[in-house]
């Protein structure tokens, strides 16, 4: 093996819906991997050290640090960003929610947000604003205050809810 391949690893993932293959250093983090080679640059590369969140991508479900995995590490894996998940329009409601309770402000954090706080949703219900809190405390915003930010998740998770339950009430209805 020459020395220019020694720390390159080969790695096959998927990333929003799309296969994709590349060589990448052994050391490079998962955010960085995204943003420079695949163009990826809703998530933002921040604190470098997990802790703002705005790097937050969703990998096999879960929403996870981008900069704190390294993109060998998502061999194999299903990653998500908010790109892929606003052009699915999984996340429509959430960022009209945003946009109508102006929790968006500089909009640095909202990717973030937006990908942490559909992984709350998605496990149905309705949170308590305490939950929210909970779920969306390793995120950071330094704008809005955090209340416009659980007041656009709560008012989704409550139209979620009523639209599971109408859903449900006319499947008997046929």
């Amino acid at each position: 093996m020459t020395e220019m391949f020694r720390d390159k690893v080969d790695v096959a993932l998927t990333v929003n819906g799309e296969p994709v293959e590349a060589r990448v250093p052994a050391g490079q983090h998962l955010i960085d991997f995204l943003r420079l080679e695949l163009g990826l640059t809703g998530a933002h590369a921040s604190c470098e050290h997990g802790v703002c969140g705005a790097c937050t991508v969703r990998v096999d479900g879960q929403a996870v640090r981008g900069c704190l995995m390294l993109a060998a590490q998502a061999d194999g894996a299903e990653v998500w960003t908010v790109e892929g998940l606003t052009d699915t329009a999984a996340i429509a409601d959430l960022q009209e929610a945003f946009v109508a309770r102006n929790a968006a402000q500089c909009g640095f954090c909202t990717p973030g947000m937006l990908v942490a706080a559909e992984e709350l949703l998605s496990q149905g219900g309705v949170p308590s604003r305490a939950a929210i809190r909970e779920h969306l405390s390793g995120n950071y915003c330094r704008c809005t205050g955090y209340e416009a930010i659980v007041d656009a998740v709560e008012g989704v998770a409550r139209a979620r809810a009523q639209d599971a339950t109408g859903a449900r009430a006319g499947k008997g209805a046929a």
